[in-house]
């Protein structure tokens, strides 16, 4: 069968305004095809993918090795009941947990659906409580649970009574902490590396007054590694980097290879608490996306791309703050590891974002003056390069305007 022509770009912007609910303030801007860390649009002008689709395709554009197992899958069942058995999420958990150290995990089909499910794993380790603590700054998704939990008020504000009560904590302050976890906390939710908070480290000091405060109250701790996790800072999973063994872990994004698919890794005392009838899901685990996670994994493990993040993040880390030193102030700070990193500005990142897309680079955001840097594992160190200069011309401009 012969393709349709492409749509114009005017056209399919239109469509969306005219038929999809204004959820998303979009970036005019249309990918169409893209190879490893390279995004092409409709009009064929060339980009370095520094966003990853916000951390998800972490092997990049059309990896051989997805796109064989995609083909091998299409053929196959794309949907099995999870009332029935199928060979890749077995596979997929028992990978996970091997690399993990954690015994079981529940599938789901996204981060946000990992977290609610999360959320209803740590009631069942404490019955009556449903005070939980978060971090000031944290995401953790946008459903009435997950939102529960996210540290920015603009997006709980329209939607409260949400579920629970939650207690919102600064970043780091192991005094606050310590005061805030009383008896009544049911559950210790921490983003190890904030995301949307301004690509902001827990320090392992503060991930350990966590684990004591949580087994002191005994409440379950729960790191939210869909973002940061799953190699992103060079390491598998941020927990273990820290020395820190949390009850629960959340995941998703990279997970399945481009395809929706989430999990909860839970601890021993966690997996036995939960009982048939107790959570459940109709698509998550989905066959596609699980052969997906394992290929995934085994090219993040065995194809020796943790090496080579911890590597290009301590080379690119040193070439962004060389950039905040020459950039006379317009760089207020640089905080990140691996591949995943903030820089602070001066000014609206917006207005610094756009420009960058101008220059050939596809950033993101991360509070109003933070740009956010999510590459696929696979980028090259020239375009890490470009970038830099991008930026240090773009900032040799004064500000439009500030912002408070």
């Amino acid at each position: 069968m012969q393709q349709p022509p492409p749509e114009s770009p005017s056209l399919v912007e239109k469509r969306d305004a005219e038929n999809i609910l204004g959820t998303y303030k979009r970036t005019s801007f249309h990918p169409r095809a893209g190879k490893g860390a390279k995004l092409v649009d409709a009009e064929g002008k060339v980009y370095w993918d520094l966003l990853a689709g916000i951390a998800v395709n972490a092997l990049g554009h059309r990896h051989p090795r997805l796109v064989k197992a995609l083909r091998e899958e299409a053929n196959r069942l794309l949907h099995v009941s999870n009332l029935f058995y199928h060979p890749a999420q077995g596979l997929l958990a028992e990978r996970l947990t091997q690399l993990s150290g954690m015994p079981r995990v529940f599938f789901c089909n996204s981060g946000t659906e990992a977290v609610e499910a999360a959320v209803k794993f740590t009631r069942l380790a404490a019955p009556g409580r449903s005070r939980m603590l978060a971090l000031e700054g944290g995401f953790h998704g946008r459903t009435m649970g997950a939102l529960a939990l996210t540290g920015n008020e603009a997006y709980r504000k329209p939607f409260e009574p949400l579920v629970g009560e939650t207690i919102f904590l600064p970043a780091n302050d192991v005094v606050a902490l310590e005061s805030a976890a009383t008896p009544d906390t049911a559950a210790i939710f921490l983003e190890p590396i904030l995301g949307e908070g301004g690509i902001v480290p827990l320090t392992r000091e503060y991930a350990r007054a966590a684990r004591a405060a949580a087994d002191r109250v005994g409440a379950a701790l729960v790191f939210d590694e869909i973002q940061s996790g799953l190699g992103r800072t060079g390491h598998l999973f941020v927990f273990q980097e820290m020395g820190v063994a949390p009850d629960l872990v959340t995941l998703a994004k990279p997970l399945g290879g481009g395809l929706p698919l989430g999990a909860v890794l839970v601890s021993e005392r966690i997996a036995s608490l939960v009982k048939p009838g107790h959570h459940g899901t109709t698509f998550g685990g989905n066959p596609i996306a699980c052969r997906l996670g394992l290929e995934t994994l085994s090219e993040i493990v065995d194809g020796g791309l943790l090496e080579k993040i911890r590597e290009t993040g301590e080379w690119f880390g040193k070439k962004l703050r060389n950039a905040q030193k020459r950039s006379k102030g317009a760089i207020v700070d640089v905080r990140g590891r691996g591949l995943i990193w903030g820089v602070e500005l001066d000014r609206d990142a917006a207005e610094v974002q756009n420009a960058l897309l101008k220059k050939g680079f596809v950033v993101g955001t991360s509070r109003a003056k933070v740009l956010r840097l999510l590459p696929p594992y696979v980028v090259p160190r020239p375009a890490l390069s470009g970038f830099v200069r991008a930026l240090e011309e773009i900032l040799r401009e004064p500000p439009k305007e500030k912002i408070s």
